[in-house]
Formats: C-alpha cells, sequence, structure tokens
C-alpha cells in the first residue's frame, strides 16, 4: 500500500511539473493537477450529453456550440461535423445554382476608410485588407499578457486592434498590428490634467505609425447611457499614467462626453480630431431612437466636413468587462434591428461610399459576420470572439480581478499562465478561419468573394425571402 501511495505522489509530482512549464493551456499552468478535471469533462462532455437535457445551444451568453467553433478555429483542428447540424437557425443563406468553383475566387479587396479630397478629408486614408477585425477592449479590463497576445496576432493575421476606451498602451504598440485609437468620454490617454481633450496628445499619438484611425466612442451595447466601469482593484501606477488618473480608484467614465451634446457638436468633434490627427475618424454607438440616425445622416450629407469615415453600430447584446444587469438585458437595439436600420438610411441619403459600416454585437461565427456583410455591413469587429481564441471559459470572473484563464486577472500568478506568444497564434488562426469560412458561404451563394454579400443572399426564417428593410445598392 505504502509502495502504491508512493507511485501515485510521484505520478502527480510528473503531471505538476508538466503542466506548469506546458504553454498551450492557461488552466493547466494555473490550476496543475486539478484543472485536467476541466479538459476531461470537456473531452467526454459530448457523449455525456446524450444522457442530460441540457443542449448545446442552450447556454448564455455564448453556446457551447459557438464557443467550441471558436476553440477549434483557434487551435487548428478540424471544425467539421457529422451526422446533421444541431443549430436552430433564424435565418438562412440562398445557394447559388452554380457556385463560384476555385479559380474564380477572389480575395476580399480591401475598403478605404477616410477620404483625399473635398470636405471631410483626412491626410491619411486607411485600406483595411480584412473585413474581421478586433473590437475595442482596454488595456485594464484585459491584462498586459491578453492585450500583447491580441495584438501580436493581428499583426499575423492581418487585422487591425481597437483599444478601447483605456487608452494606447506598449502591449497595443509593441504587437506591430494597425491600431484604431479609441477616444471614449472621460478621453482617457488623450485628455489634460483636466480631463479636456488635449491636442498635444492627439498629435503625440497620431505620430505613432501603427495608429491608423481615432474613433469616438459614444456607446456601448451592453451600457448604453453609461461610461466604462474599471474597479479600483484594476487601476495600477501603470494603467492611471496611460489613463491620467488617480491609481486604486474606481475608474468611471462619464455617461456621455461632455463636449458633445447635440449633432452640432458631434459633428464639430469629429471634424476636429481628424484635423489635428490627419487620420480617419469614425463613431461608435448604439442605436436606440431611428429619428436621430435619420437626423444625422441628413446632417453628414448636408455638412460633408462633420461627416466621420465609418460609425461603429454596436447591438445592444455587446459584451463589456462590467455593466449594470438593467442596460445589459434591456437598453439598445439587438445588432438584428439597428444593422439593417443603419444600412438602410446610409444608402437613402446617399453616404454608402462615403460612411463604411462596422457591425459588432456576438458576431463570432461565420454565420453571423456573413449575415452583417449580407445587411450592409463593410466589417465586423468581434471583442468577446477574441476572448475565446485566448482561451475564455466564460467564466463571468471579468469584473473581479480573477479570471481564471489571466485574460482579465489583475493577479500575476493568473496572468502568467497565458502565454502571449501561443495565444497569438491562435488569435491568427481564428481570424483567418473565420475569414475561411465566411468565404465558403459567399462561394456557395455564387459570389466570388465576401465584398459582394447583398441583403438577398440572405433569408430571414420568419419573414420570409427580403424580410429585412437592409438596402445595399
Amino acid at each position: 500500500m505504502l509502495d502504491f501511495a508512493i507511485i501515485v505522489i510521484i505520478v502527480l509530482a510528473l503531471i505538476y511539473v508538466h503542466d506548469i512549464r506546458q504553454t498551450k493551456h492557461t488552466i493547466l499552468r494555473n490550476y496543475p493537477v486539478i484543472g485536467h478535471v476541466r479538459y476531461f469533462v470537456e473531452t467526454w462532455g459530448e457523449y455525456m450529453r446524450q444522457y442530460q437535457y441540457l443542449p448545446d445551444w442552450a447556454e448564455r451568453p455564448f453556446n457551447r456550440l459557438e464557443r467550441s467553433w471558436v476553440y477549434r478555429s483557434a487551435k487548428g483542428v478540424s471544425n467539421l461535423i457529422s451526422f446533421g447540424s444541431e443549430n436552430v437557425p433564424s435565418f438562412l443563406f440562398r445557394n447559388a445554382p452554380f457556385p463560384v468553383l476555385d479559380e474564380e475566387k477572389r480575395a476580399f479587396p480591401g475598403k478605404q476608410l477616410g477620404i483625399t479630397e473635398g470636405p471631410g478629408a483626412c491626410r491619411e486614408p486607411y485600406m483595411a485588407n480584412s473585413f474581421f477585425n478586433i473590437s475595442g477592449m482596454s488595456y485594464g479590463s484585459l491584462s498586459h499578457a491578453a492585450v500583447s497576445a491580441l495584438s501580436r496576432g493581428a499583426k499575423l493575421a492581418g487585422v487591425y486592434i481597437s483599444t478601447g476606451e483605456g487608452g494606447l498602451s506598449s502591449f497595443h504598440v509593441d504587437g506591430g498590428a494597425d491600431i484604431i485609437m479609441q477616444i471614449g468620454t472621460a478621453k482617457y490617454g488623450v485628455r489634460d490634467a483636466e480631463g479636456n481633450l488635449s491636442d498635444d496628445r492627439l498629435r503625440e499619438i497620431a505620430a505613432i505609425p501603427q495608429v491608423r484611425m481615432f474613433e469616438v466612442k459614444l456607446a456601448q451595447g451592453a451600457k448604453p447611457g453609461k461610461g466604462g466601469v474599471l474597479p479600483g482593484a484594476k487601476v495600477t501606477p501603470e494603467i492611471a499614467k496611460i489613463r491620467g488618473i488617480p491609481a486604486g480608484r474606481d475608474s468611471i467614465s462619464p455617461n456621455r462626453h461632455k463636449d458633445i451634446g447635440n449633432l452640432t457638436e458631434l459633428g464639430e468633434f469629429i471634424h476636429h480630431v481628424r484635423s489635428i490627427t490627419g487620420k480617419p475618424v469614425g463613431v461608435k454607438f448604439v442605436l436606440g431612437d431611428p429619428a436621430f440616425l435619420d437626423e444625422w445622416f441628413q446632417d453628414c450629407a448636408e455638412n460633408p466636413a462633420h461627416c466621420p469615415d465609418y460609425v461603429q453600430i454596436d447591438g445592444g447584446e455587446g459584451g463589456t468587462g462590467a455593466a449594470p444587469g438593467p442596460l445589459a438585458d434591456y437598453v439598445g437595439l439587438p445588432i438584428t434591428q439597428a444593422l439593417p436600420y443603419v444600412a438602410a438610411l446610409r444608402y437613402e441619403h446617399g453616404l454608402r461610399e462615403r460612411i463604411r459600416i462596422v457591425a459588432s454585437g456576438k458576431l463570432v461565427t461565420p454565420d453571423k459576420v456573413a449575415w452583417a456583410l449580407c445587411m450592409g455591413a463593410d466589417f465586423v469587429s468581434s471583442a468577446r470572439g477574441f476572448m475565446f481564441s485566448l482561451g475564455c471559459i466564460q467564466a463571468m470572473k471579468c469584473a473581479t480581478g480573477r479570471c481564471p484563464t489571466g485574460i482579465t486577472s489583475v493577479e500575476p500568478r493568473l496572468i502568467k499562465g497565458l502565454d502571449p506568444a501561443d495565444k497569438a497564434v491562435r488569435v491568427a488562426r481564428y481570424a483567418a478561419k473565420m475569414r475561411e469560412e465566411v468565404e465558403i458561404i459567399a462561394h456557395s451563394c455564387g459570389l466570388t468573394d465576401a465584398s459582394r454579400f447583398t441583403p438577398k443572399h440572405v433569408t430571414d426564417i420568419e419573414r420570409g425571402v427580403g424580410g429585412f428593410r437592409a438596402q445595399a445598392g
């Protein structure tokens, strides 16, 4: 019996050493030995669920089918399915009788953001070569290891990354990817000592070649009507310096920009930032009242100097590290309603070639990304999809600073488990697989590339053919 106990101890010790030395599985590095229980359950869950009542599509906010697709794509393993689909779709794509042959396929041609002549022109327009990119996630909400992995992965995949409202960090820049510098309501990273917009800081950041665009954040889907929230436990001295705020205290942004209270002030702000930086300027918002959007686009058509170069429409189902429940659950139109409105009004006001549309809000799998492109989006951005590619297990601990995978952690022990070099490869694989499978849908619909999607290529099952309002021109 003693010999058996010694053998067990030796085996456990060897497993422990193996777990803390490997870099592929963050859970095993952070929770050696006992972490194997998770992977055992995950591996055998497919078979055990035959005897349970909880289906793979019942979990929230992202079900197992969605997460599994991202995990497998990021790991570079097969995403083929057997026997039949488990999905219960709300829309279907209309395949062509004669799909595109391999020799007819074309790469996504890229689309330019920003114009070079006329009112509202910028000195350095940006050509975005990927229709799928990384949405805003702030350093502070994410750990330095996570931001580093995302930036490196974005560079490998040829996609851009948004800083989120927390400001530009060295971890964004060192990865080498193209960057969108987001300007939140607190002006983190571009504020002076009094919290006002600083032209000097704008010029400093615009001088960094990797910073390709600026984004004015009016709202995000998880908490429209409320600014960002970063608990004091996450406001380290380094993060405080980047943001220009006191360390160790809750970082709470105003619920709107104090200097933007109407459409005229919004247009003037956009024009000012573009004039100072020379780079394209976009606006991120959540649609509530469509009348506002109609009035805004009319103002853009009449005052082109005030026109944004793109809008990012975030659905009410968007995510965040911390948000009041009522806002996350009940405020803001979902992307399925908001995006068709935005695309239709852009077309009606003759702005289709002037304003690019970026869609976001739980668009983490190829079906949803292709749907968004059909509805008129030029690009799709995802935050939580890329978090899953880093290894997020949907533990719902983002606001605590004790994320078990190190992605939103503040504890060095947990952050150490996330290896940026390994996870960067997974980020790139996920982006590449997304583009590949969206293009598979396009080819099935008879299109040479994903830029050619229109509303006629998708059918809302409940409304029937042509049920969506969106226009593609």
